[in-house]
């Protein structure tokens, strides 16, 4: 076997079927819902089918033949439905409703029957074995939340977001505006998709062969020949080569061109300075991602997050069976000290509260942490120190009543007392402080609906901020990726093709 591009099992193959729409595909998700609905219903059945051919696997070291066509024809036919709308958009042909392979289809998975399967892999490789490779899956297709909110062991939705996502929008938008798909674009796209596949396979334990840490590019698979879209010969219905699945007897691909035919890095074009403009034009849009996300999200919340006096704002109950509620001290440090301007940072503070009995009167109070420690020594009263699902969470500190009213401890920053709602408008300062809630009358038993916020006027120009590098990096990353794969694909054609002899149809040109 060619050591260099060995062949795999799981093959996908693909070709770019021009001249594609400008604007269909803005409509591909409505056209593709008969798809996805089918599907939704598919990959529900999907895990289940997987389990019982766990056991079977584990008993007797075979994957049931039906169960075997069942789990190829759903991955053969969500990449066709993914190939036709957001994992690719490479065609404009409506995919067919079936889990048999179409070979005049410019989109094609087949997967080769194993014989026998190992007994004590099948116990490891789908979750253990696969992680490092569910990582990287998980960044291609999701910008790494898909790990963690896929509802089942592998989503056919693999185009909502992540590095394919961005890339497919960025070809859409550049084949709206030019008719043209970008071919370099659309072979880096096509590489992370056959990753994708092959990882969809390894963990659905359709294969012991772990998917190589290798990016793939193009349509055509390597070691094999370039697809057809129209095949000399029809596969009989309901043969296993309709299925995707070659007989026994028969070889499942033509053995892969030997390293001197071209089929080595020199040879693609993939050279390794190209290889690491990807992979650093891979990060950059990835961060981009996560850049673009977070400022568009801060933009909104600046627009629309804020109240009628423009804080943000956020609010719990809270209660004590002592007389007071006291906040673990807060610590601003270093304002006005060559440190970070933390009060035009997050602006002025605000904290209110409204007794939960509407005709108990509420205090508040703002002050150095030293002093309130004082005032509350010897007085039973709770101290938050995290907000839970249900309200505070604190430690209660024994002792008896107050001897000191407080609205006359004179230790107060800032104070307000009185029936209904309280609030005190802060502006930072540097110091411990400690926020402390009472009954304004000192009264035993604490019972308020809290609420803190603050103006925190950094939040227009960080948004900006974060736009704008997430703009120059996701612009910096597409042209890695595209110098590397017009470099590569410029090299492929300037590459003669060798002359070796074969029958047509071998794939190989013959003299």
């Amino acid at each position: 076997m060619n050591p260099v591009n060995p062949v795999y099992p799981v093959r996908v193959e693909a070709e770019l079927d021009e001249p594609l729409s400008r604007w269909l595909w803005l409509v591909k998700w409505l056209l593709a819902l008969p798809h996805h609905l089918i599907l939704a219903v598919l990959w529900i059945a999907y895990p289940f089918v997987g389990i019982a051919a766990f056991f079977s696997i584990l008993v007797t070291g075979r994957y049931p033949r039906s169960l075997f066509e069942f789990t190829v024809g759903v991955l053969r036919w969500s990449f066709r439905v993914q190939y036709y709308s957001y994992a690719a958009l490479g065609t404009d042909r409506y995919p067919p409703f079936t889990f048999g392979d179409v070979p005049e289809y410019p989109a094609r998975l087949r997967v080769e029957y194993p014989q026998r399967l190992s007994r004590g892999l099948v116990l490891v490789k789908w979750w253990l074995l696969a992680l490092p490779q569910l990582i990287l899956v998980g960044l291609f297709v999701g910008g790494g939340t898909w790990l963690f909110t896929r509802s089942g062991r592998f989503d056919f939705t693999w185009a909502a977001g992540g590095l394919v996502g961005i890339l497919v929008l960025i070809a859409a938008i550049v084949l709206l505006f030019t008719g043209k798909y970008p071919r370099p674009l659309f072979d880096f796209i096509l590489g992370l998709d056959r990753w994708v596949l092959r990882v969809a396979a390894y963990v659905s334990l359709l294969t012991d062969r772990y998917p190589p840490f290798r990016l793939d590019l193009g349509g055509g698979e390597p070691g094999g020949p370039a697809p057809s879209p129209e095949p000399l010969t029809q596969p009989p219905r309901g043969s296993a080569t309709e299925s995707g699945i070659e007989p026994e007897t028969q070889p499942f691909a033509p053995p892969p061109t030997p390293p001197e035919s071209g089929s080595g890095p020199a040879a693609t074009g993939w050279t390794g300075g190209r290889i690491a403009a990807a992979v650093c034009g891979a990060v950059l849009v990835l961060l981009s991602t996560g850049l673009l996300s977070g400022g568009s999200a801060l933009m909104w919340a600046d627009r629309n997050r804020r109240d009628a006096d423009g804080y943000f704002s956020g609010s719990a109950p809270f209660s004590a069976s002592g007389y007071a509620l006291a906040s673990d001290p807060v610590q601003l440090h270093g304002l006005g000290t060559g440190g970070p301007d933390l009060a035009a940072i997050v602006g002025d503070t605000r904290i209110r509260a409204t007794a939960v009995d509407a005709a108990q009167g509420v205090f508040i109070g703002i002050a150095p942490a030293a002093s309130a420690a004082r005032y509350l020594a010897g007085v039973e009263h709770t101290t938050v120190t995290d907000l839970g699902d249900r309200g505070a969470v604190g430690v209660d500190n024994p002792g008896g009543a107050l001897t000191t009213p407080p609205q006359q401890a004179g230790i107060w920053a800032g104070q307000a007392s009185g029936p209904g709602t309280q609030s005190v408008a802060w502006p930072v300062r540097d110091g411990d402080w400690t926020v402390v809630v009472m009954n304004s009358d000192g009264s035993r038993g604490v019972a308020v609906e809290a609420e803190a916020g603050a103006t925190v006027p950094a939040i227009g120009w960080l948004s900006v901020l974060l736009v704008v590098v997430g703009v120059v990096f996701l612009a910096g990353g597409v042209a890695c990726i595209w110098l590397a794969a017009r470099g590569a694909s410029a090299h492929r054609a300037r590459t003669p093709v060798p002359v070796t002899e074969g029958g047509p149809g071998d794939g190989r040109r013959g003299p």
